[in-house]
């Protein structure tokens, strides 16, 4: 299999003479848009060349170099050669989510070494690490240390980014901070997510697949021409569920599954030359069936004196309900259905105008999230002496508007450059109601109402200053302000805190901060095909609010804002006329004022608070290996050694578990992750060609907790996929059979403490070996 990373990317683009006007499929596409709530705008992110010919504009075209092809990624802000860039990125295409079955970040990222995903029953706790730093909150109040971008457009939250993707093109992820170009803010990294650009040549395509666990997916796609040399489109949409893989004994059914509906459309207007406008809808609903984890112990493990604690009530109750709690248990019993409903989407339009050998971008876009979620609190399907019955269910109401713009200057200059401004105004309405219903005695239930409003604004530059053709000194900056405000108000039925519930509060607050981002450094190319670099940055994410149901007074208080200073350097190589390409990049990266989750309690239910928590560092070594060893035949490793420390922590007051965490790692930031791949593919006559691929993952025991107890740490791990492809190209149609997790490992991607007790996992969709097809038909 090709690699993640910095590999040789196979990929066709196609071009050709302008075909049929239209495509019904557009018409049909965008007529069900039309109907549909929450528009969502994808645009193209590159800066393209505006050609005669208008040709499509995709952003990791491939390029032939000595009849080698390169992968050319926008990771600056214009096209540009991979291997030349002077920053640690990963890729991963399309075509590897195909054969892996995998159309998520949870996924996705398990083939990325650098970069881990934390999963949760609702899409708001779903957040994003690159290098072992990330942030994990429910609050509106707070923006993630990993930016994620698509088409160019900046999703101001994480959760809008857990949907499914749709019409994907590739996914870029850049290690380290980015934010002297990618907006909002990026202090730990940012993931650049590409769809796919209309074509002028017709192009139909159409999808299906099939695997155990009565999972599928079908979609399809059409691009082509509507007015000759001026007008193209694409339009797509899908269908997917997946029954799941727990078992609910409460209600005897099947949970942690989904169900996702989607579409997605782009139209490419060029009246001239020398202008390109391209409009981009999406629309994304989600329905995830996760349960509030499976119980693994009824037990703690206390840090750092190993003292365990048992918990006779919740072991009683889990057994009457035939629970056996373990590391192999797939069963719950929950008398309320947790799930998570996303409505996801918006609008965007980009222009590109040429001035002479200058290029001005503009992109304007809307986006909008609606979550609805419900939780069982509790995990069980009825009230015990001591484990009363807790239900959540909560609503949000999320929009943001951004304007971006900026110029590039041509190439081949003393100094060039990109550079512009940026605005962003988000607004977050949510409500949440808990209700708790002891074994005897009175219920009691708390409402609360919040949000925020945000404003970003930026000024943002980077650029080249190029000494002589091979020697260049890297020079970027940005400039910012965050302005945030937050309002909240909760009502209990109790004047007095119970199990997960806080009386009466209310209260509101703003804040304003200004910051900078910058990135000096050097690059050298030794040759065409070895290139040199280093980096300084300073990183920065804004102040925050911990906005959430039991917020307190200690919560009114702004977090200050996190930054960061990072150190890389790195090697980009190709050898043996490109047949070995070798990339190697170490960093370190010490952070201030770290906001992350520690561990709180409301009269024994187990909540969480965003603190400042202290300092804390990351650092290591990245490799990207891909080597041809001979025609057919490619094989790639990536590794990522990640060293992600707690420095010096900032023990909040009232901690219910020990803060004697300086030098424990951080969650979610294995010491050491690999991928190995091997990719066999070859003719088997004029008609027929044959594909075997295969790739295995790997990664050493990973704390999920930053109380760093010993019953939240997932034991070293790996996963054996295999993928076997026939393509018929006189039909142009390709079959492929999968099997995921071969070796069948259990494993949690995320472990975490039960709310009334206990220790829970979350299970993965391949936490068990499965296997099924994909086809494919290009028309």
């Amino acid at each position: 299999m090709q690699n993640r990373s910095d590999s040789l990317v196979s990929r066709a683009v196609r071009c050709g003479q302008p075909t049929k006007r239209l495509l019904p499929a557009i018409a049909l596409v965008c007529a069900g848009l039309s109907n549909t709530q929450g528009f969502a705008a994808e645009t193209l992110l590159s800066t393209p060349k505006i050609s005669p010919d208008h040709r499509p504009k995709n952003i990791a075209p491939l390029t032939v170099s000595g009849g080698e092809e390169q992968v050319t990624v926008t990771v600056r802000r214009r096209s540009e050669p991979l291997q030349k860039v002077p920053v640690a990125t990963s890729i991963f295409t399309s075509k590897e989510a195909a054969r892996n079955n995998v159309h998520d970040f949870q996924g996705i990222f398990q083939f990325i070494p650098s970069a881990n995903f934390r999963t949760s029953a609702s899409s708001k706790d779903r957040t994003v690490f690159v290098r072992g730093i990330g942030t994990i909150s429910t609050s509106p109040g707070v923006e993630p240390s990993v930016s994620t971008v698509v088409d160019g457009v900046v999703l101001a939250r994480s959760g809008q980014a857990t949907a499914d993707l749709l019409d994907l093109d590739h996914i870029e992820v850049l290690r380290g901070p980015q934010g002297t170009l990618f907006g909002k803010n990026a202090s730990a990294g940012a993931v650049n997510i590409v769809t796919s650009a209309p074509t002028e040549a017709f192009h139909a395509h159409a999808d299906a697949s099939y695997f155990s666990g009565d999972e599928y997916r079908l979609s399809a796609g059409a691009s082509g021409t509507l007015v000759p040399s001026k007008l193209t489109a694409n339009a797509s949409f899908l269908v997917g569920g997946y029954t799941g893989n727990v078992s609910n004994l409460s209600t005897r059914g099947t949970v942690n599954g989904y169900q996702h509906r989607g579409a997605r459309t782009k139209f490419a207007w060029t009246p001239d030359d020398q202008t390109r406008i391209t409009l981009g809808l999406d629309y994304m609903y989600s329905n995830d069936a996760v349960p509030n984890g499976v119980f693994s112990s009824t037990s703690h493990v206390a840090y750092p004196t190993g003292v365990v604690t048992g918990n006779a009530a919740l072991t009683q109750a889990l057994a009457s309900e035939g629970i056996q709690a373990s590391s192999n248990n797939t069963r719950v019993s929950n008398n309320t259905l947790s799930k998570s409903i996303d409505h996801n989407g918006g609008a965007s339009l980009t222009l590109d105008r040429k001035f002479g050998d200058y290029t001005l971008t503009s992109i304007s876009a809307y986006r909008r999230w609606q979550n609805t979620q419900d939780q069982d609190y509790d995990q069980l399907s009825q009230a015990y002496a001591s484990l009363p019955q807790l239900a959540d269910h909560g609503w949000l109401d999320f929009w943001q508007a951004s304007q971006e713009v900026r110029v590039a200057s041509p190439k081949g200059h003393l100094f060039d450059y990109v550079a512009g401004l940026y605005y962003l105004h988000t607004s977050d309405t949510e409500t949440y109601d808990r209700s708790l219903q002891p074994y005897t005695g009175t219920a009691s239930s708390g409402h609360a109402s919040f949000g925020t409003t945000g404003n970003n604004y930026a000024a943002f530059a980077e650029g080249n200053l190029n000494f002589t053709g091979n020697f260049r000194a890297i020079l970027g900056l940005r400039l910012l302000r965050d302005d945030l405000d937050y309002r909240f108000s909760r009502t209990s039925t109790s004047a007095e805190a119970v199990t997960g519930i806080r009386p009466n509060y209310a209260s509101n607050g703003s804040t304003a901060h200004n910051g900078y981002v910058d990135r000096i450094g050097l690059q050298y190319d030794l040759n065409r095909d070895i290139h040199a670099y280093f980096t300084y940055s300073h990183g920065y994410k804004g102040p925050a609010y911990n906005v959430f149901f039991n917020m307190q007074n200690t919560d009114a208080k702004a977090l200050r804002p996190e930054q960061n200073n990072s150190y890389e350097i790195g090697l980009k190589s190709q050898f043996l006329n490109h047949r070995i390409t070798a990339n190697f990049a170490a960093f370190i990266e010490d952070f201030s004022n770290y906001q992350a989750n520690f561990l709180d309690t409301v009269a024994g239910a187990t909540v969480t608070r965003l603190i400042n928590a202290g300092t804390v560092s990351s650092k290591g070594v990245e490799g990207d290996i891909s080597i041809r060893p001979f025609r057919y035949m490619t094989v790639g490793g990536n590794f990522a050694y990640t060293y992600a420390t707690v420095d010096h922590f900032n023990c909040p007051s009232g901690a219910p578990l020990s803060c004697n965490v300086n030098g424990q790692p951080l969650p979610f930031a294995p010491r050491w992750k690999f991928v190995l791949n091997a990719d066999y593919t070859r003719p088997i006559n004029d008609r027929f060609t044959l594909s075997l691929d295969s790739d295995y993952t790997w990664q050493s025991r990973t704390q999920y907790s930053l109380t760093e107890t010993p019953d939240t740490i997932q034991k070293a791990y790996g996963i054996w996929n295999l993928s076997t492809t026939v393509e018929d190209r006189k039909h142009r149609l390709r079959l492929t059979l999968i099997m995921r997790n071969a070796i069948n490992t259990h494993y949690a991607s995320y472990i975490g403490y039960g709310s009334l007790g206990g220790v829970v996992n979350w299970l993965p969709r391949d936490y068990g070996r499965y296997g099924g097809f994909a086809l494919h038909k290009d028309f």
